[in-house]
């Protein structure tokens, strides 16, 4: 996959959408995150064809981004669920700025967004750029400086 990057294969950017950069594989990610594991459960939540789901999760258990682990319902053969890695469990800022940048800039009247809420005390999050110190940055205010490596 870094291989068919080129001369970009060194950029941290180039290298996630080389993984994630269609709509398929961010709306898998987003089902895990919504408590989807088995195969049947992607294909109904998304409508997805089955050769499309196959190569997408084949893609991201190989990246890292999901494991398959076996399991079986009584009375039935062994099957696989993917679940989440500590890779994939860090998509979840990719997913949660993904969803508010669709709601603040792509709103809609009917719009199925997530709420995001601290496990242990239900109070709404926010994704945001933070400081060491805890102050929050508004997106506008942020100054982006490309990494270059030195030779």
């Amino acid at each position: 996959m870094v291989k068919s990057l080129g001369k970009d294969a060194r950029c941290a950017v180039a290298r996630a959408v080389d993984l994630l950069g269609d709509k398929w594989t961010l709306l898998i990610v987003r089902e895990a995150f919504w408590g989807s594991t088995q195969f049947s459960q992607f294909r109904e939540e998304l409508g997805i064809a089955p050769d499309i789901l196959t190569a997408r999760l084949t893609k991201l258990v190989a990246d890292g981004v999901f494991e398959r682990v076996p399991y079986r319902d009584a009375g039935s053969r062994e099957r696989h669920e993917y679940v989440l890695t500590p890779a994939g469990a860090d998509l979840h800022f990719v997913i949660a700025g993904l969803s508010r940048w669709g709601e603040d800039n792509r709103p809609r009247d009917d719009s199925t967004g997530p709420v995001y809420s601290d496990a242990s005390t239900g109070e709404p999050l926010e994704v945001a750029f933070v400081t060491a110190d805890g102050r929050r940055v508004e997106p506008m205010d942020v100054t982006v400086t490309p990494g270059y490596l030195v030779s």
